[in-house]
């Protein structure tokens, strides 16, 4: 296999074996292209899912309606436990949602101080739009990946997530 040409992070842990040549930084480049390869890849999702007329953090959030089944309902609670986002600004996305007619709230019938969120038709009509784009942009930025090379990245960072979810 030939060599791999230098990335951005080889310029830093080169600075750093320079200044520092104590240190072990191989850690630092692994993070490092992890957490800019997850930069680089959300800006690009987030480019395409804005041509649904889809604000960052809206498709998260209705792509966790939608897979929940019909109704297609969640509490607040399990709808952020079912995404990717933190639980700051969830209640400004919401009522973003609901005023893009994306989303409805409802009381919540087996709770009378909880609330419901619910898919609109329309709602789920540009989710089911745009998972389409979404996961054909997954694809396209995978694309320099073998299949196997892609199942044992998944491999490598399920056992580094599933570490870090338990501590």
């Amino acid at each position: 296999m030939a060599p791999l040409p230098p990335d951005h992070i080889d310029t830093i842990l080169a600075e750093w074996r320079r200044e520092r040549p104590d240190l072990d930084v191989a850690p630092l480049g692994v993070l490092g292209r992890l957490f800019r390869t997850a930069s680089l890849a959300d800006a690009e999702l987030a480019d395409a899912i804005a041509a649904h007329d889809l604000q960052p953090g809206w498709f998260d959030l209705l792509a966790a309606l939608r897979r929940s089944g019909a109704p297609f309902e969640l509490t607040p609670a399990r709808l952020l436990r079912s995404t990717l986002l933190s639980s700051g600004g969830m209640t400004k996305r919401l009522d973003r949602l609901a005023g893009a007619g994306l989303v409805a709230r409802r009381p919540d019938p087996s709770d009378r101080r909880g609330t419901l969120v619910a898919l609109t038709a329309k709602g789920k009509a540009v989710v089911d739009e745009a998972v389409v784009t979404h996961l054909s942009n997954e694809e396209r930025i995978l694309r320099s990946l073998s299949p196997t090379q892609r199942l044992a990245l998944d491999d490598l960072l399920r056992v580094l997530l599933t570490d870090l979810e338990q501590r």
